[in-house]
């Protein structure tokens, strides 16, 4: 089943999400839902808030669907270790249309839960670290916008309220 993706401006992009507690049958076609989403809109990553889920789940796909070894579910992730720095544009599927040079780090490890709940600890460097930036930011409330300068924060917020009064938002 595809979601619709949730715009911001909606209240479960800016809370925290709660934790996975259940790794059952509603947890695998929840995931299979996300990667179904995802994929539709053209993504590398999905948290399940941007589909109005408030759980602290995420899944990640750096290689679009082409290797199915690249495909990743993470449940809980908490990020453990971060080296470098480098700015890089970057988009939302919850602030579509917008993109904007975010400062990220170069490479991140990760430690998170599978569909199973194993827990596991990864390390991914370029677009994987800033997916895994990315998505763990949306658990916590926070947007990528959050990492711009304020004068862009303020100009993509204006945009998108002029979007909201013409009723395309």
């Amino acid at each position: 089943m595809i979601y619709p993706v949730v715009k911001y401006g909606q209240k479960v992009l800016e809370t925290r999400a709660a934790p996975v507690t259940e790794f059952d049958g509603d947890l695998e076609k929840l995931v299979a839902d996300m990667f179904e989403t995802m994929y539709a809109a053209n993504g590398v990553g999905l948290a399940a808030p941007q589909i109005g889920i408030s759980k602290r789940l995420c899944v990640i796909d750096v290689a679009s669907g082409e290797k199915p070894e690249a495909k990743l579910v993470l449940a809980n992730p908490v990020i453990l270790q971060t080296e470098g720095k480098e700015v890089l544009d970057e988009g939302c599927l919850s602030l579509p249309e917008f993109r904007a040079g975010t400062p990220r780090p170069k490479r991140v490890t990760v430690r998170a839960q599978d569909l199973h709940g194993e827990e596991f600890t990864l390390t991914g460097e370029g677009l994987l670290a800033r997916a895994f930036c990315h998505e763990t930011d949306h658990l916590n409330g926070v947007l990528f916008i959050q990492h711009l300068s304020m004068l862009k924060r303020d100009s993509i917020k204006r945009r998108v309220r002029k979007l909201v009064k013409a009723g395309e938002w």
